[in-house]
């Protein structure tokens, strides 16, 4: 069983109050994934959390005016916010009357045949009685106004009511692995050549693919399906339309992998939306390779530049030391078995197990040649740990007291060496830290965010 993060779009035309609705159920900014500069919005995309429940939120905001190619815009958002999400929020103005535009958004959204909900925003300028919008054919209907906060609970309820807790993966033996990087590093060439066939269109020109393409293949006995993404732009670069789109599904691409491959261009170092990526596939927990490719346009490539180079790429992937890191030519085929070689071990040490008698013996064993330090009078104590194992990635309890006088660099010299007795390389791991006179579930996941 495999849990997939629910998507939930917001939809409508412009000015209606999206990117208001977007920010009021987020109520804070860390969230954010992306954002775009120039427009009326500052968001298009973040995991919302609403009792205990977890979904992506996408801000659609941006469609373009009818006198701005309209039409060709809105049919495609809706279409690929359609194709993408779980649940539909279709947003219109109380206050206003209904439009031919809100009529398209209503209709476009009711053919994809998700569930759809009628958000009639606005409510507190409404004066008098509102439109008819029971016209549009849309049910249910949550008046809404963001400035006050009305409304937002009932809609937050219903939705989590309506979105699926879990998916199951009837192939749980398959091992998912998701191509990731910016538009033009040469993921199609890679996938291509990974899946030996040429299903994915493979241009010189950035941003070709769009939706995910998959292929199953079989390595050593394993079933492994690969997924191509499209490029994750910069956000100032994403493109209204469907580019906010093709970040969307690279972010479902993570949520359904179990091993990411996040492509860099050995021409282009040091960008920071690679290091963004490789965030997200941290948080999501998955297991990470960094591969450097088109190794074969590098110029002086030879073990002394790779040696060279491997320190650097490290440093700008400090906050990620566990990933492994390889160079590939998809041209060439240099090391490309190596990637399936890297997933499959990977994979392994993600489903390993731990006793409890051996991680205690492991635990004391640290404590022992480097005691935890605190302040006066707030000594932490590490008494015994457990590990998560019905959790996707390696997860931990520690039971102690005060361990919230931990400092932050004895957490990583745990995790370093735990890394290093189990052999925990290419995937995140969760120590978590528990006082033992607080009230605890064991299968409360770590690596969920705690709730507000």
């Amino acid at each position: 069983m495999s849990k997939k993060v629910p998507i939930v779009a917001i939809v409508g035309r412009a000015n209606v109050g999206k990117s208001s609705l977007f920010n009021a159920v987020l109520e804070r900014r860390e969230a954010i994934v992306a954002r775009e500069a120039g427009t009326t919005r500052d968001s298009i995309m973040a995991k919302a959390t609403y009792s205990n429940q977890d979904f992506w939120l996408v801000d659609t905001a941006g469609m373009k005016d009818a006198e701005d190619e309209f039409e060709f815009t809105i049919q495609e958002q809706i279409q690929q916010a359609t194709d993408s999400a779980d649940l539909i929020w279709v947003v219109v103005e109380a206050n206003t009357a209904i439009s031919e535009e809100d009529r398209r958004v209503a209709k476009l959204a009711l053919k994809s045949k998700k569930p759809v909900f009628l958000v009639l925003n606005k409510i507190d300028k409404l004066r008098g009685e509102s439109a008819t919008f029971e016209r549009l054919g849309v049910k249910p209907i949550f008046p809404t106004s963001t400035t006050q906060q009305r409304g937002i609970k009932d809609l937050l309820e219903t939705t989590i009511e309506m979105l699926p807790k879990a998916s199951i993966t009837a192939d749980s033996n398959r091992l998912h692995i998701a191509l990731l990087g910016r538009p033009n590093v040469g993921k199609s060439y890679l996938f291509n050549t990974l899946a030996k066939k040429q299903q994915a269109i493979v241009a010189d020109r950035a941003g070709t693919t769009r939706d995910i393409n998959r292929s199953v293949v079989r390595y050593k006995g394993q079933e492994i399906e690969l997924m191509d993404t499209a490029g994750i732009r910069r956000a100032g670069k994403i493109e209204r339309g469907i580019e906010h789109f093709s970040v969307l599904r690279s972010l479902a691409a993570i949520e359904q992998a179990d091993v990411c491959l996040l492509l860099i261009d050995v021409n282009e170092l040091g960008v920071q939306l690679d290091q963004k990526i490789a965030g997200m596939i941290k948080e999501a927990g998955k297991g990470l390779i960094i591969v450097v490719s088109k190794w074969d346009s590098a110029e002086g490539k030879d073990a002394y530049t790779r040696d060279a180079l491997a320190p650097q790429i490290a440093e700008i992937f400090n906050f990620v030391p566990w990933a492994p890191l390889i160079f590939t030519s998809a041209i060439t085929g240099k090391n490309v078995t190596q990637i399936f070689e890297l997933a499959l071990e990977i994979a392994e040490r993600r489903k390993q197990t731990f006793t409890t008698k051996d991680l205690n013996r492991w635990l004391q064993t640290m404590i022992h040649s480097h005691p935890p330090a605190g302040l006066k009078n707030r000594q932490p104590k590490l008494n015994y740990m457990v590990h998560e194992d019905d959790n996707p990635i390696p997860a931990f309890k520690i039971f102690g007291s005060q361990t919230k006088f931990l400092h932050w660099s004895y957490k990583r010299f745990l995790e370093r060496n735990l890394r290093e007795q189990y052999d925990l390389v290419g995937t995140p791991l969760q120590l978590w830290f528990i006082e033992k006179h607080i009230p605890h579930k064991h299968h409360d996941s770590p690596t969920k965010a705690p709730r507000r």
